[in-house]
C-alpha cells in the first residue's frame, strides 16, 4: 500500500529531531506520519501493521513515560487534526490532535468552556481518555464526564463512532481507558456556559504545616461546588524558594467562598483576579536535567495519619506534594458509568522527588519508599500523573471489576494489542 499522500518525516529530514521528541524524551522512530483526516489515520494504522512497525500515538506529548514517541516504530502524530467546531446547544467537536490552550481560547470566544487540565499544550484527546482533572472539576466533573461521542480509528483500520447509542462498550472504555482501544480523531463535548472565573493563589507561611493541611481539608469539605483548589507544598527549586501555596479557581460569582481559606494559615501573599477561563491554563515548567520519582493516590479522607505522612515527607526535603480537592460533581457520577471509577475520593495526592544525574539506585529506592508512606494510605492512582508502568502501577489505575470489563473491551476492539504503547491493558 502507498502512503505517499500522507505527510511523512523520516530519519535525516530537517524536522525529524523536533518531530520525534515529546516533553520528556526523544525516540528514534523509523517513520513519523502526520495525517490530516480520519481516513489518513486509518491508512497509517494499516501501514504500520503491514510493515510490522509498533505504533506510538502522539497528541500533546506530555505523558511522563513518553508514550508519544518510540524507537524503530511509527509515530502517528495527530497535530494536524486540531480543529474546534461549535455544533450548537453548547456542543462542540474538537480534533484528536488539538491541545487545550488553543481549544479553550476558541471556546471562550463563544462563552463556553470545558473543565480541562492545567496546561496549555497538553492534548485534548490524551487528557480526556485519562480523565481530565481540571480547574472546574468540582463544578462540571472530569473532562470525560462531558464527552458525548468520539470518532475512533480501530486496530483493524476502520473509522467508527462511539457514544451512548453507538458502540457503547467502546465509549465506556474510552472514558478512562488511557488510550488502549484506538486512535481518537475527534471528540464531541457538552461544553458549559462560562465567561470568567476568579483564579489565583494564596501563599502561606511555612509554619505548622499539619494544621495548614488539616485546615485545607476541612474547609474544602464545606466549599461550594464552584470552588476548586489545590494545596501545593513546594521545596526550594532553582530560583523559587520553598513555599506553601493554594491554587484556586472559583467558577461562580460569590467571592465569599474564598474567605475561609484565608484563615487556614498565616497568609504572606495573595494574587487572585478575574480571568477568562483560557487564561488560567499555563505552560508547564521546562524539562530539567532531573528525573522525577512521581507517585499519586486517591484518598477517601485527608485524615491525621495522612497529614502526618505528607508533612513529614515534605519536611525531609527535595519533594513537592500537591493535594488536589475533588468531590462535588466529580463524586456524583456512578463509579460504573465510565472506566474512571475512583469517584469516592475527596482528594488526589501527587508527589515527586527530584533525582539528579548523580543519584544512585539507593537514592531512587529511598524516594520511592518515602512516597509509599503517603501512597499506601490511599487507593488507586490517576494515569494522568503516573510516572511508571509496572504491573502494580497498572493494577492501581482501575478497580478489579473495572479492569476486567476493560479487558473485555480490549479483546473486542484490539485483540492483538496493536495499541500497546500506553498504560497497557493486555487483552
Amino acid at each position: 500500500m502507498t502512503i505517499d499522500h500522507i505527510a511523512a518525516i523520516r530519519p535525516g529530514d530537517a524536522d525529524y529531531d523536533s518531530a520525534r521528541a515529546t516533553k520528556y524524551d526523544t525516540g528514534t522512530p523509523a517513520l513519523i506520519l502526520q495525517p490530516t483526516s480520519p481516513g489518513e489515520v486509518a491508512e497509517s494504522v494499516r501501514h504500520a501493521q503491514a510493515e510490522g512497525l509498533p505504533i506510538a500515538v502522539r497528541n500533546g506529548g506530555h505523558n511522563a513515560l513518553s508514550y508519544g514517541t518510540i524507537d524503530d516504530g511509527l509515530i502517528i502524530d495527530l497535530s494536524k487534526l486540531d480543529q474546534v467546531e461549535i455544533l450548537g446547544d453548547h456542543r462542540v467537536r474538537i480534533g484528536g490532535g488539538a491541545t487545550w490552550g488553543p481549544s479553550a481560547t476558541e471556546l471562550g470566544k463563544h462563552g463556553l468552556a470545558i473543565s480541562s487540565g492545567d496546561t496549555l499544550s497538553v492534548g485534548v484527546g490524551g487528557l480526556t481518555q485519562a480523565g481530565g482533572i481540571g480547574w472546574m472539576v468540582r463544578k462540571h466533573g472530569l473532562a470525560l464526564d462531558n464527552l458525548l461521542a468520539a470518532e475512533v480509528v480501530t486496530a483493524s483500520g476502520d473509522v467508527v463512532r462511539a457514544s451512548a447509542a453507538e458502540n457503547e462498550d467502546l465509549f465506556w472504555g474510552l472514558r478512562g481507558g488511557a488510550g488502549n482501544f484506538g486512535v481518537v480523531t475527534a471528540l464531541e463535548f457538552q461544553a458549559q456556559p462560562v465567561t470568567t472565573v476568579h483564579f489565583g493563589t494564596i501563599e502561606y507561611a511555612l509554619e505548622d504545616l499539619d494544621q495548614l493541611v488539616k485546615g485545607w481539608a476541612a474547609t474544602m469539605r464545606t466549599a461550594p461546588d464552584e470552588f476548586t483548589a489545590t494545596l501545593a507544598l513546594r521545596p526550594a527549586f532553582g530560583p523559587f524558594p520553598a513555599a506553601a501555596i493554594l491554587f484556586l479557581c472559583l467558577a461562580g460569582d460569590d467571592l465569599a467562598a474564598i474567605e475561609p481559606f484565608r484563615a487556614i494559615g498565616k497568609v504572606v501573599a495573595e494574587d487572585i483576579s478575574e480571568h477568562v477561563y483560557a487564561e488560567v491554563l499555563e505552560e508547564g515548567p521546562p524539562h530539567q536535567e532531573v528525573t522525577p520519582v512521581i507517585g499519586n493516590a486517591f484518598v477517601e479522607s485527608v485524615d491525621e495519619p495522612l497529614i502526618t505522612a505528607v508533612t513529614e515527607a515534605y519536611s525531609a526535603g527535595g519533594r513537592v506534594v500537591f493535594l488536589r480537592g475533588l468531590g462535588g460533581a466529580y463524586g456524583r457520577v456512578d463509579p460504573s458509568a465510565t472506566a474512571f471509577a475512583h469517584r469516592r475520593a475527596e482528594a488526589l495526592i501527587v508527589s515527586a522527588a527530584f533525582m539528579n544525574p548523580e543519584s544512585t539506585d539507593a537514592d531512587f529506592e529511598h524516594a520511592r519508599a518515602v512516597w509509599r508512606t503517603i501512597g499506601d494510605q490511599g487507593f488507586g492512582s490517576y494515569s494522568g500523573f503516573l510516572g511508571s508502568d509496572t504491573a502494580e502501577d497498572i493494577a492501581a489505575l482501575w478497580p478489579k471489576d473495572t479492569l476486567d470489563r476493560l479487558r473485555e473491551v480490549k479483546r473486542a476492539w484490539d485483540p492483538d494489542n496493536v495499541f500497546r504503547r500506553n498504560f497497557n491493558i493486555a487483552p
